[in-house]
């Protein structure tokens, strides 16, 4: 398995066959060279969406037309998405599984919000939603954009996920601190990616917080377009 961070809360994760682009924000990203955004998709298989804001869904749907794959997501966006802008979507819901093909996908709740601007103001877009990622014999948490949940306990007690990725700069998330006690109270990972930190100055810009609260944890500071490999 290979992940590779996009900036931002972005990732593109490969495993077996699927090259699945998590919350791609190319356009605007600060974090991304705009001359490596092709290096950025290459391949893809898959869109993956947590939610509607505009730096994680503003690339979702010229990717999807571009590349010709679809997106998967929360069943109300998905649906809305396929009707009216034609595209091919896998849509499901919190408690569902998908299997797109060599990997399992479930949805989990998050606590955040799902908007996006219209014309008319803003409009919601489905909800906010995390993921459990089984592959390879690992199991990846992407929490999206989230505060604490209790939810994590049998997050953690049910799914056992061996490796998170979590937003951690605060502010529109959880902060680094409160990112370790989550992992502390509720996880067991090996392997702690922190991400949705570092783009802008209002947002936590080190991670080492977290290292020094997760001593048996491999806590790695992810930079743009180095991949992880586990």
């Amino acid at each position: 398995m290979k992940i590779t961070w996009l900036g931002h809360g972005s990732f593109r994760i490969e495993t077996g066959d699927l090259v699945l682009l998590l919350d791609p924000w190319l356009t605007g990203n600060p974090m991304l060279p705009e001359d490596r955004h092709d290096e950025a998709i290459a391949g893809a298989t898959h869109i993956l969406l947590t939610h509607a804001h505009f730096d994680h869904v503003v690339d979702v749907l010229p990717l999807t037309k571009k590349l010709g794959v679809p997106v998967i997501g929360q069943y109300d966006l998905m649906g809305f998405w396929g009707e009216t802008e034609g595209i091919q979507t896998i849509g499901f819901n919190k408690g569902g599984t998908v299997d797109p093909g060599g990997a399992r996908i479930s949805m989990v709740t998050a606590q955040h919000s799902s908007t996006f601007s219209t014309p008319e103001g803003l409009r919601t877009g489905g909800s906010e939603v995390g993921y459990m990622i089984a592959a390879e014999g690992h199991t990846v948490y992407v929490s999206g954009d989230t505060d604490i949940m209790a939810d994590m306990d049998w997050f953690g007690d049910y799914y056992k996920p061996d490796i998170g990725i979590l937003s951690a700069g605060g502010h529109f998330t959880m902060d680094m601190a409160k990112t370790a006690y989550a992992a502390n109270r509720y996880f067991n990972f090996r392997t702690l990616i922190p991400c949705h930190y570092r783009t802008f100055p209002i947002l936590e810009q080190s991670a080492q917080t977290l290292v020094d609260a997760l001593p048996g944890v491999n806590v790695i500071e992810p930079q743009v377009l180095e991949p992880i490999e586990i």
